[in-house]
């Protein structure tokens, strides 16, 4: 990790100064070329000849003529490679980077090494035989696949952070191995292997320094760069590297680390000053015999005519080249439309994939920005409902983050048509033919093109073999493709496939969905989403704020009854007070003896114990705060119930994470306990509990409302005695005779759940949340009104974390008011107080609570978006079981059952 970091800050250095690391090469570059200080000839190892026996010069010229052949054929192949891609910034900068590469190459075999002219087109060919543009490619497409320019540098940085520990071994193991033919004696094998070395350190310093900072300036000079419209943009968006893709093989690391100890032990060896020089004669040395090395210097004109004349070898390598020009000019030309229009038939099929988003999008409004940087916002006509070219692209130049709320907020009608073709599936626009799907590639072929190129270069049906024959994993397809759409898409033929489903899934919408949200947050093997009908009940008067309650249920009837009760108590509203904050874990320990237990217990139960604990504690979170602990002891067994507050998280993984850190500084001051495990039960997490129902976890609200007579008349069409009678002998007396926990209710579990659907929340917390106790009492001076009251002490919700993240439970959140974390709002309390004053005149005593429950309620600290919810979720709660009841009382149930829950 720390070496990755380094590379990533490197890179990030590169690409941001790209002047001055250019400048500094091109300078370097220079001076190696103009530097004056050439002898005459290349002076390798005493024992080294200087020249080679006549019988050799055959062998020599065959093999030296296959490798200049090799290295045109393999340089052709590399950039044919990146000419398929059809992108001409890729290929373009691989041109660049060879030309520049071969420069610096050039001037370092010249200058440092003080080679023969004569020898410089074999070090070329060399060099040409052992440059790598695949690695040149994936730094391309890390920096192609920015859409603004300040993402450039960021992209540039993790693409070296990615490639650059992979490419150090490469060439650190590729130097250590071509240098072992230096150890041979041969002369001409010693300066071949010397050229290869060179080319490759030349290759990696310029792929390390030039590159990133040329690719920042080329991309930063373009003034394409950043357009949405872009050739290679769009393809990116599917095509970008993850690095989980990219980590390599751990045993091939390992075997190359172990191949370059080996081959460095192995140099140590061979070059220790006490071996004797003499015992290692060169092959040519005793045939060249005494005087060999008093050849004269060829001069440079010399050297120009032998670089002129043609020579067997030459013809060869002359074919060679002609025969590439022709092909590529008479054959391949040609097909360079044929590329372009694949390219572009492959964005069009990424388009029609993307098409339902596109539609959620389309708005009846057109976002332009003037010269002076204002947005402006002019009316279009409504799109058709036909597959109109204004709906599929929607039109967006400059600030469309600014202004995409209002877009939305404008395109209902067009939201409702992408909903609608998210459920039914891709439909074609009329008269475009589908085109016909390839046949799927061999397994050998696409296994070689995962490990290659990736999964963006195989097709759907590709991926599914790969599934099917388990050389990719169904859970790693987010990962692995970069695209969440597609990855859900996939999966489900797979499943499909696999499961013998047949069309089970056809009616599950899939498309449209921000599945992006949803990894490693909320949900995993995603195949699709589950629409559910959302209904609201409202105005609800809590604590002087009317609110609008979401409700996310399949239950007829639920939303209209509890829309009754909110009328019931609008007249003077319902109060809310948290009497309770705080999360819960328990976990069990271990002791020693009932000794050791004991001695914990006590420890804990001490001022100085207690701070010492939560000071560990608080220390795993800015919002986790350790407000008490208590403590159950069994045998030998301690279940320590630690109670936080945990600001407007629901808290359950902050509190873990507290938790432990808190037990790791038990186990340091007790040696010898041992944690079971952080989770006991006695928490209670999900399970119903008597501790639950009396000591609360989450919040413990308790919510209030007088209802008048008249309105239990008129609205709930029942009277005060029968709703009272009702609740003795249901919510008390039959919840006893059922040995219910917390089931001193009618149905709160209704319109908890419904709640916590539509927010985010954990529904499966549904268990402990809705435990309620309602109780009715006559009211008033005579007893003709009826009091009712709500106490749930274990209200278990967060604004921030888990499902709260997605877009439709962030909206009902937002309706709340609550969305997100709690923010400052200095003079609230006044201003709220200002408005309780001047609406609630009709119930005596109403504003005195108000006003206590918001002294005590609004402190502008962390967690207040979360009581605001658990207030509203109580005082939903009573409304819905004051309809109920009265439903009952009067003997409603049954028929309104029947006319909206059929």
């Amino acid at each position: 990790m720390a070496l990755s970091s380094y590379f990533r800050r490197h890179g990030q250095m590169c690409a941001s100064h790209q002047w001055e690391v250019i400048v500094s090469i091109i300078t370097f570059t220079v001076c190696m070329l103009t530097v004056n200080d050439r002898r005459a000839a290349l002076h390798w190892p005493d024992r080294a000849p200087c020249k080679i026996p006549q019988e050799y010069f055959g062998a020599d010229a065959v093999v030296m003529t296959a490798v200049r052949c090799i290295a045109l054929l393999y340089t052709y192949h590399q950039f044919r490679k990146l000419r398929a891609l059809g992108s001409k910034y890729i290929l373009g900068l691989a041109g660049l980077f060879t030309v520049i590469s071969t420069a610096v190459f050039t001037s370092s075999i010249i200058n440092f090494m003080h080679s023969d002219m004569t020898d410089l087109k074999d070090a070329l060919f060399f060099f040409l035989l052992l440059i790598d543009l695949s690695k040149v490619t994936r730094l391309a497409q890390y920096a192609l696949a920015s859409r603004r320019l300040d993402e450039v540098e960021v992209n540039i940085a993790r693409g070296m952070q990615v490639l650059g520990p992979q490419m150090t071994l490469d060439v650190l193991v590729e130097v250590l191995l071509i240098s072992v033919g230096t150890l041979s004696g041969v002369y001409r094998l010693e300066v071949l292997c010397c050229y290869a070395c060179m080319s490759a350190v030349i290759s990696y310093l310029m792929f390390m320094t030039f590159y990133p900072a040329c690719l920042s300036l080329v991309l930063e000079m373009s003034s394409d760069v950043g357009s949405e419209t872009q050739p290679w943009q769009l393809k990116s968006l599917t095509n970008l590297l993850q690095e989980d893709e990219q980590k390599p093989n751990i045993v091939i690391q390992r075997v190359k680390i172990i191949m370059s100890i080996g081959l460095t032990f192995v140099h140590f060896v061979s070059r220790w000053p006490s071996v004797s020089t003499d015992a290692v004669d060169s092959v040519f040395g005793a045939a060249a015999g005494p005087g060999s090395c008093d050849a004269p210097i060829p001069s440079p004109y010399s050297v120009l005519l032998r670089w002129m004349s043609v020579s067997a070898e030459h013809l060869v390598v002359l074919i060679i080249v002609v025969a590439l020009v022709v092909k590529y000019v008479l054959f391949e030309a040609p097909d360079a439309e044929q590329i372009q229009l694949k390219v572009q038939a492959e964005d069009q099929a990424m388009l029609r994939a993307l098409r339902p988003q596109l539609r959620r999008r389309c708005t009846s409004v057109l976002i332009t920005e003037d010269s002076d940087g204002e947005v402006k916002v002019d009316e279009l006509p409504p799109p058709a409902a036909s597959t109109d070219a204004s709906c599929q692209t929607p039109a967006f130049t400059g600030a469309e983050s600014t202004a995409e709320s209002a877009a939305e907020s404008a395109a209902e009608s067009a939201a409702e048509e992408g909903t609608a073709a998210a459920a039914g599936g891709e439909r074609e626009t009329e008269g475009e033919e589908p085109a016909e799907p390839a046949p799927p590639r061999t397994l050998d072929e696409c296994v070689q093109i995962l490990e290659d190129e990736g999964p963006d270069a195989l097709s759907d049906a590709e991926l599914l073999v790969l599934l099917r024959a388990r050389k990719l994993r169904a859970y790693q397809l987010e990962a692995r493709l970069g695209d969440a759409q597609r990855a859900v898409a996939v999966r489900r033929q797979h499943v499909t496939e696999t499961g013998r489903l047949a069309d089970a899934l056809d009616e599950l919408p899939h498309q449209g969905f921000e599945y992006e949200r949803v990894m490693g947050a909320c949900c995993e093997n995603v195949v699709g989403y589950m629409p559910l009908p959302l209904g609201v009940v409202g105005p609800l008067l809590l604590d002087g704020r009317q609110y609008y309650v979401p409700l996310a249920t399949t239950e007829g009837a639920l939303v209209a009854s509890t829309n009754r009760g909110c009328v019931a108590v609008r007249k003077c509203g319902v109060n809310s007070y948290i009497v309770g904050d705080g999360m819960t874990r328990a976990p069990v320990i271990e002791c020693q003896s009932a000794r050791q237990a004991s001695d914990i217990l006590y420890w804990l139960e001490t001022t100085d114990g207690f701070h010492a604990v939560k000071a560990a504690f608080d220390s795993t979170s800015r919002f986790a705060r350790l407000s008490k602990v208590e403590v159950n002891m069994f045998g030998r067994q301690l279940f320590v119930r630690f109670v936080a507050k945990t600001g407007d998280a629901m808290g359950m993984n902050m509190v873990s994470k507290g938790t432990e850190k808190a037990l790791e500084h038990l186990q340091e001051t007790f040696p010898g306990i041992f944690v079971t495990s952080v989770s006991s039960n006695v928490c209670t997490d999900k399970k119903p509990s008597a501790i639950n129902w009396t000591r609360g976890r989450g919040k413990s609200v308790i919510c209030e409302a007088v209802v008048p007579a008249e309105v239990v008349t008129s609205v709930l069409k029942t009277s005060v005695p029968a709703m009272v009678n009702l609740c003795i002998r249901k919510n008390l007396i039959g919840s006893a005779v059922a040995g219910s926990i917390g089931g001193n209710n009618a149905h709160a579990a209704n319109i908890v759940t419904a709640i916590y659907i539509a927010t985010g929340q954990d529904p499966a917390q549904n268990v402990c949340s809705s435990n309620c106790m309602t109780l009715l009492e006559p009211w008033g001076e005579t007893g003709e009104d009826l009091y009712v009251t709500c106490t749930m002490p274990c209200v278990e919700v967060g604004t921030v974390g888990g499902g709260t993240i997605l877009k439709a439970q962030r909206a009902c959140l937002k309706m709340l008011g609550c969305q997100g974390a709690n923010t400052d709002y200095p003079g609230q309390n006044a201003r709220q107080l200002a408005d309780i004053v001047c609406a609630n005149t009709d119930c005596p005593g109403h504003n005195a609570r108000q006003l206590a429950d918001i002294v005590c309620a609004n402190t502008d600290c962390p967690g207040q978006n979360a009581r605001q919810l658990a207030s509203i979720v109580c005082a939903t709660v009573l409304a819905g079981e004051l309809s109920l009841m009265a439903a009952q009382s009067a003997g409603h149930l049954v028929k309104s059952h029947m006319t909206l829950n059929r």
